[in-house]
């Protein structure tokens, strides 16, 4: 606990940024009193009051000239009428203060990376990522998600790592699929994950030295570097240097906070513990409408009301017989392994829903494992496999049949309505629109490179707002102002998200953006309707993804439609192989 000394003024630095606030107050000597990290999940308003309340245990009336850097922070510091600085000028502070022989510094934060170039009696050389998240501290968080693990076990695979495999890490897009081709051909987490960190270190280096000499000494600085010890190591290979020709801080990412604090020393406004207790709770900080839609719901007996009326197809389930025959489907998808045994009258007697965790084939072996002994000793009659790792499985399993994704989903959707019109499937990582006239399939449509839309993308922004994908459908139909955030891709998204987060949009009203954004991206960006009608009436959705009642309802806000749905949105690729094989099987007879 520090003396009550009202006479003393502090300097408060605070870095509000896209994942985590930062805070650091330091005294006249320059000297580091105090400092908080916390992330916060987009609740920026409760994060502040929790380092708040720690500082005023120790600060209480106290004194403090307070700056605020981030890219969030800079609509805070506006409404709160307190100093703001871009990053790199707070990152510029410290440099020159504090360490004079650095040359060159890299900063990686969560969503950007940074690079600056320092020469004696000229301005400091800024460089920063543009509109790629690749080389990022999210980029990272993506691989992990990939692997099923978190950053931290993938420093320490990393450092076991005895090959290098070339990933794309230019986009997230790309670089998913270089891992699942490294993951089928059998690498070991281990050279992945030295192989990402790789990637990332060239992503920075080239995309932001544009030629220019990265001298010694080089300052590494930002969150992935205080808590990933493997990346700043290949860094250092990458850029052939050693160790001792490079500075790692002490607390790498407080450097702009630190920076901030530094250059709160020449404000010449000054606020009491009070102040700052009624400012830094947000109290005055109103919602922003101007980019807001029309609510999902406008009750919660509106939304009740609906759920008890969704159509909702169930497919029919049984317990095997000795008299039946049964048939096998999987839908081995990119993120996730189906599996659905039905019997002649295409009733599911059985099914599995399994994560790939970054290995298809063994996430079908152990699947296939198990299955109950009474369901395992059924004699199949015929099997069929879809999806991503169709081909792997159908050669090491000598499967009957394979069948490509459309082909399985529109199989399955016919089951729930004969006159199907259009089918929407949104996946982990990909998204399929089936356009269907007179009992036929006329046109599909397949997004390429662009994920945004997909379960993926949901699951990556219910993890930045910090709930469970679970309780982002609920949150989402109960906002009152759903915050536009238009038709874009991942990355670009992420800055819509942090600009509606500077304007104070509530957790809700986001998540409510993002499913609305779901549908608008597909409808108009990826199959780039100009007319609803070629919908047709009767469309039917599947896909994990469709859990969500709010993407569903707001699908049919955007087509003015009632949806259908079956009651295993998820299993409808391998329930359509399943009656693939059912049928094949009793045509050759």
């Amino acid at each position: 606990m520090l003396p009550q000394q009202q006479d003393i003024i502090y300097n408060l630095g605070i870095d509000i940024g896209s994942t985590t606030i930062k805070a650091i107050i330091i005294d006249a000597d320059k000297q580091v009193l105090f400092k908080e990290y916390r992330r916060h999940n987009a609740d920026i308003v409760t994060s502040g009051r929790l380092i708040l309340n720690k500082i005023l245990e120790s600060f209480d009336g106290c004194k403090f000239r307070v700056t605020l850097t981030g890219s969030v922070g800079m609509g805070y510091a506006e409404r709160l009428g307190y100093r703001f600085v871009q990053e790199v000028i707070a990152a510029v502070e410290v440099i020159h203060q504090k360490y004079p022989d650095v040359h060159t510094l890299i900063d990686m934060g969560g969503e950007d990376s940074k690079m600056i170039f320092f020469e004696d009696g000229k301005i400091p050389d800024i460089r920063m990522n543009g509109s790629c998240a690749g080389g990022t501290g999210a980029f990272i968080d993506q691989t992990a998600l990939l692997l099923n693990t978190t950053t931290q076990v993938l420093d320490t695979l990393a450092s076991n790592a005895d090959t290098i495999y070339p990933i794309a890490s230019r986009c997230g897009v790309f670089s998913k699929t270089d891992i699942q081709n490294l993951i089928s051909r059998g690498a070991g987490k281990n050279n992945i994950a030295a192989s990402m960190f790789h990637a990332v270190a060239l992503q920075v280096i080239a995309s932001l030295s544009r030629g220019m000499d990265i001298k010694q000494k080089v300052f590494f600085c930002g969150g992935p570097f205080a808590y990933l010890p493997e990346l700043k190591k290949h860094f250092e290979k990458v850029l052939d240097i050693k160790e001792e020709d490079t500075i790692l801080p002490e607390a790498p990412q407080f450097i702009p906070a630190l920076g901030c604090a530094l250059l709160s020393m020449q404000n010449e406004q000054v606020v009491d513990s009070s102040q700052l207790y009624y400012a830094l709770h947000f109290n005055d900080i109103k919602l922003y409408t101007k980019n807001t839609l029309p609510p999902l719901f406008n009750t919660k007996e509106e939304y009740d009301y609906w759920k008890e009326n969704q159509q909702i197809k169930k497919i029919p389930t049984s317990t095997p017989t000795d008299t039946d025959r049964y048939f096998l489907g999987i839908d081995s998808g990119s993120t996730t392994t189906k599996i659905i045994i039905i019997n002649d009258k295409k009733e599911i007697i059985y099914s599995s829903y399994n994560h790939n965790n970054g290995d298809s084939y063994n996430t079908f072996k152990n699947a296939i494992d198990q299955i109950p002994k009474n369901i395992k000793s059924l004699k199949i009659s015929g099997s069929c496999v879809t999806g991503y790792g169709e081909n792997l499985l159908k050669a090491a399993y000598d499967l009957d049949y394979n069948i490509v994704e459309t082909m399985a989903h529109f199989t399955a959707a016919r089951e729930i309505n004969p006159e199907v019109s259009f089918i929407l499937d949104i996946g982990g990582q990909d998204m399929k629109a089936i356009f269907v006239e007179n009992g036929s399939i006329k046109r599909i449509e397949i997004n390429e490179a662009c994920s945004s839309g997909c379960g993926s993308f949901i699951e990556t922004f219910a993890n930045i707002l910090g709930i469970k994908v679970a309780d982002f459908a609920y949150k989402a139909c109960s906002a009152d102002h759903p915050y536009d955030l238009g038709t874009r891709c991942t990355v670009f998204m992420n800055s819509k998200v942090k600009q509606a987060m500077r304007e104070g949009a509530q957790i809700e009203d986001i998540a409510a953006g993002l499913s609305i954004s779901v549908i608008k991206n597909c409808l108009y960006k990826m199959l780039k309707l100009h007319n609803i009608s070629e919908l047709g009436k009767n469309i039917i959705v599947q896909g994990g993804t469709f859990r969500n009642s709010s993407v569903i309802r707001a699908l049919e806000m955007e087509t003015k439609s009632n949806v259908q749905i079956s009651d295993i949105p998820e299993l409808m690729g391998a329930y359509g192989a399943a009656i693939y094989a059912r049928n094949k099987t009793i045509n050759h007879e």
